[in-house]
């Protein structure tokens, strides 16, 4: 090799190290350490094994001293895990452990030792990576820290934990890799319970704890430890935002998630596909459309998730054909879609009512683009020829399924059957979703609403009866809406709120006004035996509503309304928000489990097909 200057070029000292050993006819301990510990600094541990067996048959003696022997440990620790085959170099974990016990440094070296507990570890093989770690005389903290790492990977977090206890010493590594443990296992408040015993915390601390509560959907906890994160003065990581954006998600915490993307943009972070994917998702799931295209547009790379989160985002918000003309534009980039990308195509063709566009995407799925249908692409196709009309085109899609159709399937299918007061198919559906999802209770009021369109008020009284015979628990509404970066939930008839007194008197003029503008109550979607007035009242103590009237007693006139709903928006609210809209000159944005609806001028940008 030569520089443009012409003299030799430097090599790694390594490389300078792997050559000299190959020439030399007695290969020292020296440079073969040399050697060794560049090739695993390099991330390449088969090319320092490939060194270390080329040399011994020369130099038996090299793995007789206690760092030759470590590295080596190392280097076959570093490539169990991707090559199985390890044992086939013949200096697999087992090999070098009989040399570490013919040396005597087994017991006595406490890298040697680590460095085999690390091998057997990573070899697949807890139970001797545990009894070598037993048999340890002594050991520290890096001892302690790979076995506990070795059982956190295994999820193993029950004997991780009796290694964590036993521990008369720990560093951050500790701390944090129990946190992991607990996070990926789901164990939530024992994870919390080991984050609250450290005296000082990184930002993988914080990040692993918001991680775990993000995947148990405690988003709301989530957002407090977010506060807490930033009032102790830890700047946040890359996956420390990303959870947090993704409980922004969950909540609808535009406020919160807008705060993370001014730290990006202030601090210089690199918006990679992920975050960049992560703040897509955020804002189309707070009801932000506009700026979560603003930040679809200005990433300079994206992925097939990144194109699929837009396409679901403006699916989701009534901009079916924009979503549409996204995934054209997608293909001619010559980006593969997925089955994710799918849903989103497909939910755009449901909400525009586009039959035949849908069943030519759901179509080419296999035969073009060799994606295999899920149930959940099944779902959307059932929800758009349902919702469409073609309620026997429905059936038969669902007897022709290669997969048995599960309560989703249905539910769309006696969604269809509200739109269009089909008692019989919903009498057909529902006895499915009585053996496949027993005590949901949203089957039986979409089916007591379809019995009171048909008049059929002995079909409502039986569905009261039966949920409570079946003592099937109602899921109560829960809306959520945000303000002074605190999400303020409700659900129906709740008076715990601190200015509850404020928020009742605010509700009552709101439905004043409403009833004046023409608006009547939907009494026969209440299920419970009680009279009209009480029907009135309970309608009138919605979720949606009380949210509605927070937010017309705390913003200023004019503003945005943005709120979530966990369920599906009901028909009373629907209509009612829709009049608050027109009266109050206010734009609403409410996101049900189904989809947003933009509220404005008395309208709804879902066209009342949702």
């Amino acid at each position: 090799m030569r520089s443009r200057g012409g003299g030799a070029a430097a090599w790694p000292e390594h490389l300078a190290a792997h050559a000299r050993l190959l020439k030399s006819a007695c290969p020292d301990a020296f440079l073969l350490t040399t050697a060794m510990r560049g090739y695993l600094r390099a991330c390449l541990p088969l090319q320092a094994l490939l060194l270390l067996r080329s040399v011994l048959p020369r130099a038996p003696r090299l793995l007789d001293n206690s760092f030759s022997l470590s590295l080596a440990m190392q280097a076959s620790a570093a490539l169990s895990a991707s090559v199985p085959a390890m044992r086939d170099l013949g200096l697999g974990a087992a090999s070098l452990h009989a040399r570490a016990l013919k040396s005597g440094f087994a017991a006595a070296d406490l890298f040697v030792r680590t460095a085999l507990v690390e091998a057997y570890a990573k070899a697949g093989r807890a139970d001797l990576a545990r009894a070598a770690f037993d048999e340890a005389p002594r050991r520290d903290v890096f001892l302690c820290n790979v076995m506990l790492a070795a059982y956190v990977t295994r999820g193993e977090v029950a004997e991780a934990r009796r290694v964590f206890d036993g521990m008369r010493e720990r560093d951050m590594v500790s701390w944090n890799t129990m946190i992991h443990g607990y996070a990926v296992n789901g164990e939530v408040d024992l994870a919390r319970e080991v984050f609250n015993g450290m005296d000082d915390r990184d930002a993988f601390s914080w990040s692993s704890m918001m991680s775990a509560y993000t995947k148990g959907r405690r988003s709301k906890d989530a957002l407090e430890l977010w506060r807490e994160m930033r009032a102790a003065c830890v700047n946040p990581d890359c996956t420390t935002m990303v959870s947090v954006l993704s409980a922004c998600s969950d909540m609808g915490a535009l406020a919160v998630g807008a705060e993370v993307h001014q730290f990006v943009e202030s601090n210089g972070v690199e918006l990679d596909v992920k975050l960049g994917t992560a703040l897509i998702d955020m804002y189309a799931k707070c009801g932000d459309i506009e700026n979560s295209v603003r930040v679809f547009h200005s990433m300079p790379v994206k992925d097939v998730l990144t194109w699929s989160s837009m396409i679901i985002g403006l699916a989701n918000h009534g901009f079916g054909h924009d979503a549409l003309s996204l995934f054209s534009r997608m293909l001619s980039e010559g980006l593969q879609p997925n089955e994710v990308t799918f849903i989103g195509v497909l939910i755009s063709c449901t909400h525009l009512g586009l039959v035949s566009d849908g069943k030519k995407y759901f179509s080419s799925m296999s035969v073009v683009h060799g994606v295999t249908p899920k149930v959940q692409h099944y779902g959307c196709m059932v929800d758009l020829l349902g919702r469409s009309g073609h309620i026997e085109e429905a059936k038969q899609l669902i007897r022709d399924m290669p997969f048995e159709p599960d309560a989703v399937i249905w539910r769309a299918l006696l969604g269809a059957c509200r739109i269009y007061k089909n008692v019989e198919v919903a009498e057909e559906a529902m006895a499915k979703l009585r053996v496949l999802d027993p005590h949901a209770d949203g089957h039986y009021v979409l089916l007591s609403n379809i019995y009171a369109q048909a008049n059929s008020w002995e079909g409502v009284a039986e569905m009261r009866r039966t949920l409570r015979r079946e003592r099937i628990q109602r899921i109560p509404g829960r809306s959520s809406i945000e303000w002074q970066n605190t999400i303020h939930e409700f659900i129906s008839g709740d008076r715990s709120h601190p200015r509850s007194k404020e928020i009742y008197k605010m509700l009552g003029e709101m439905m004043d006004r409403l009833r004046q503008a023409g608006y009547k109550p939907m009494t026969g979607l209440v299920l419970q035996d009680i009279d009209e007035q009480s029907k009135e009242r309970a309608l009138a103590e919605h979720s949606e509503k009380l949210a509605v009237a927070f937010g017309l007693l705390t913003t200023p006139a004019g503003s945005t309304l943005r709120i979530t709903k966990n369920l599906r928006a009901c028909e009373d609210c629907h209509s009612a928000i829709k009049l608050i809209a027109l009266l109050y000159e206010r734009k609403l944005i409410i996101r049900d489990r189904n989809r947003f609806h933009h509220f404005s001028e008395g309208r709804c940008s879902c066209k009342d097909y949702w």
